[in-house]
């Protein structure tokens, strides 16, 4: 499974270069005697054949991106962050400090403040990170991550100009944050980026990454888009720009240009184990939440009430559905807006007002569009006919994940399927053991929970058996409840 690294690092006080020097001996000879007019005339006719004079200016191949000039225009409006921390640590009862051989005291590992004593002390930690501007008032656009718990922000402008910065809104759903300078005299003289359009971007184009890696402020990288829509597993509102910029620690935050000078991505993620694998958030999630943002320093989204899953084409089929498509129902929160509406568990989500669910990832951010109190329509599949369902939406809140207590009771098991099955102590059967190679294999697992076997509830072992035996071959549809959520799985009964 992809796992991916939020870029923020420690601050590097020192990187070590490593120069390389070759010098020739050349034997000696006695005096030469000076050449003639016509030799020397010849031998700079032979130097200007080897040395050409260069280009008045850099020739740009036809069809080749003119990359300098476009560093040259945007440079201006990226900036480096650097958010302090205080982080309690235990004091060392050592001492003595150890020197930094690169200037001043360094405090012993674990022993910040006062030396000895021991017990439990503050220490300042730097995180860094970049941003761009994104208007005259002086707002930059960075990382919720960068700034998260930081006591202090400086933010250092291409002109070298370092300035504090307070944050004024966070979506940590999303990963962003805005800051606002301080103490700027003239905000209106501030370079700023255009917001371009991250839908209209193509997989292929160039890009053009600027950051603050390992703190080597405006770091310039490029590359194309490798893909668009990219789920990482880092929450329900996954949709990231893949990247072959090189994207290194220091650049969440940083702007991810197009070729036209637009920033159409915020680079946020890497992903440690592939080089050249990076990811970027989009802009246009970016120019959606900032409205609020500014106004209210966060972000109010709407939300369903139901627990989802995915379409595969065994699904599809025994839904009534040509091809994997929608966001399949498991879960409807009891007195929640999908449950006030009349949303039942099996039903599939195939539109929200105007805009089509694709797939099950597609459907938190289509919701999350509509604000809370809104009154949206939904298209759903039910029983092998479309309908449509008006919800009122809740606001989104932080939700705890149910869990399933751990049933027992003695095995027993249906033929045909390659299952153990248990009594669960929610009801249900449980999976105690899956047989390879059998029907079931790689659909469950053990501790998966059978409710219902094509459409009929089962409340214990014996009845789940009975209900699979007397299923007739094909597909069967089964509802099951794994790790606290409900999911439907399809099981080909040869």
């Amino acid at each position: 499974m992809l796992q991916a690294t939020r870029v923020v690092s420690s601050a590097v006080p020192f990187l070590p270069l490593l120069l390389s020097l070759s010098l020739g001996c050349q034997p000696a000879h006695a005096a030469a005697p000076p050449p003639s007019s016509s030799s020397a005339s010849s031998a700079q006719q032979g130097s200007a054949t080897q040395s050409p004079a260069p280009f008045a200016s850099p020739p740009v191949l036809a069809g080749a991106p003119d990359v300098a000039t476009l560093v040259a225009k945007v440079n201006p409006s990226v900036v480096n962050i650097v958010a302090m921390h205080d982080v309690k640590t235990r004091r060392s009862p050592f001492p003595f400090d150890f020197f930094d051989p690169f200037g001043g005291a360094m405090p012993q590992r674990g022993s910040p403040g006062p030396r000895g004593g021991g017990g439990e002390g503050v220490t300042r930690q730097r995180a860094l990170g970049t941003g761009f501007i994104i208007d005259g008032s002086g707002h930059v656009a960075t990382n919720a991550h960068v700034v998260e718990d930081a006591n202090r922000v400086r933010v250092r402008l291409a002109d070298d100009r370092e300035l504090d910065a307070k944050v004024v809104g966070r979506d940590t759903r999303l990963d962003l944050a805005v800051l606002e300078l301080q103490g700027i005299k003239n905000v209106n003289e501030l370079p700023v980026a255009a917001l371009g359009s991250s839908e209209k971007l193509r997989v292929g184009e160039y890009v053009v990454a600027i950051g603050n890696p390992f703190g080597l402020g405006h770091t310039v990288t490029m590359g194309i888009v490798s893909a668009k829509g990219r789920s990482i597993g880092a929450g329900p509102y996954d949709d990231f720009i893949q990247t072959d910029a090189s994207i290194n620690p220091g650049n969440s935050g940083g702007p991810l240009f197009d070729l036209r000078g637009q920033v159409i991505g915020i680079n946020t993620a890497i992903n440690p184990q592939g080089r050249g694998i990076g990811f970027a958030i989009p802009i246009d999630a970016l120019k959606e939440v900032l409205p609020q943002l500014l106004r209210t320093g966060h972000v109010a989204r709407g939300r369903l009430g139901v627990g989802i899953q995915s379409m595969d084409p065994t699904l599809a089929k025994a839904l009534g559905l040509e091809r994997p498509t929608g966001a399949l129902v498991g879960d409807v929160e009891p007195g929640g807006p999908a449950e006030r509406a009349g949303l039942r568990s099996g039903d599939v989500i195939l539109e929200v007002g105007k805009e089509t669910v694709d797939d099950a990832h597609e459907l938190p951010r289509v919701v999350a569009r509509h604000a809370p109190g809104s009154k949206v329509s939904l298209k759903v599949l039910r029983n092998k006919s479309t309908q449509t369902v008006d919800v009122t939406l809740d606001q989104l809140k932080d939700e705890a994940v149910a869990t399933e207590a751990a049933p027992s009771s003695a095995p027993s098991g249906p033929g045909g399927y390659g299952l153990v099955l248990g009594d669960s102590r929610g009801g249900g059967a449980q999976v105690q053991r899956v047989q390879p190679g059998g029907a079931a294999d790689e659909l469950l697992m053990p501790g998966d929970v059978i409710v219902e076997v094509n459409r009929q509830p089962v409340g214990n072992t014996t009845e789940a058996i009975k209900a699979l035996q007397s299923a007739p071959k094909g597909t069967v549809l089964l509802k099951v409840r794994r790790e606290g959520a409900t999911q439907f799985v399809a099981v080909e009964r040869k």
